[in-house]
């Protein structure tokens, strides 16, 4: 597979109910286990280059990019980023605009998040699983690290931007990638307007509506988190694996709030091995 595929995949773009365009990306074996990545804040679908590269060979790998988020549609409307239907109702488009039968979801940060909201409207019938990465899923404030998005302020100049950019990417690796993999991490996070990012840091669930569906979950469930994630703090990642019973917690020691990209074969083989071991319909 050569690396510009890799980069584009095969594109098509859906409609999310409120008619929002949403970025759609395929690689891969159409007849493979099914696989939907879920990238976090300010990010997009190239995040997942390695699990891309890795899982196509034998997998049908699919992501998207967020409303306001890659080559998605950016609303204006703050409300196009808040309330409880909004993320849930996207990722059921993808899911559907796709053919997906089943598929286990793979969630970072945010993405995991909003494999939440889906669960909360949607419950788990049409999926196989899921892999929550470094994931705030039940949110409460004593879960946030220093590392976390900062408020921003209400007059931002644009050196003032791309510093908390920086700020906030940096945060994301406890092991720093290439200087090529940061700069065009930088890139795709500086295309997420602030109107974006203020509107999404004022959208939140309740924890015990969110505790509520995790207990309802049937399907398998792995959880990844880096010990040494300062961006959302380990403790988050224990509390959703008390809550449901029989989830997998696997901890990366030495990996910070991106394991999938600071240690990629260790993450990439779990999650090869975690579909595996989910019967396909």
């Amino acid at each position: 597979m050569t690396d510009q595929r890799l980069a584009d995949g095969a594109r098509s773009d859906v409609r999310a109910p409120d008619g929002t365009r949403l970025a759609v990306y395929e690689w891969g074996k159409p007849e493979g286990p099914e696989i939907l990545l879920v990238h976090g804040f300010a990010q997009c679908h190239l995040c997942f280059e390695p699990q891309i590269r890795a899982l196509a060979e034998h997998c049908r790998v699919v992501a998207f990019d967020f409303r306001g988020h890659g080559a998605s549609e950016q609303p204006t409307d703050p409300a196009a980023y808040q309330g409880h239907r909004v993320w849930a109702d996207d990722l059921a488009t993808v899911m559907a605009a796709k053919g997906l039968k089943r598929p286990v979801l793979v969630g970072w940060s945010m993405g995991g998040r909003v494999i939440r909201q889906y669960l909360i409207n949607y419950g788990d019938a049409e999926i196989a699983g899921v892999n929550f990465v470094a994931s705030q899923v039940i949110e409460e404030q004593r879960f946030r690290g220093p590392g976390a998005p900062k408020a921003l302020p209400d007059q931002l100049t644009l050196k003032e931007e791309i510093d908390h950019a920086i700020a906030f990417l940096d945060a994301c690796f406890g092991k720093k990638p290439s200087e090529a993999a940061f700069r065009r991490a930088l890139g795709y996070n500086m295309r997420v307007p602030v109107a974006v990012r203020r509107a999404i840091a004022g959208w939140s669930t309740a924890a015990p509506l969110t505790a509520d569906a995790l207990r309802r979950v049937t399907v398998p469930i792995l959880i990844t988190h880096g010990r040494q994630d300062t961006v959302v703090l380990p403790a988050a990642a224990e509390m959703t694996a008390d809550t449901i019973a029989h989830a997998r917690l696997s901890w990366f020691d030495d990996c910070g709030h991106s394991p999938f990209i600071e240690d990629a074969a260790r993450f990439n083989d779990e999650l090869a091995a975690f579909v595996e071991s989910i019967p396909r319909p």
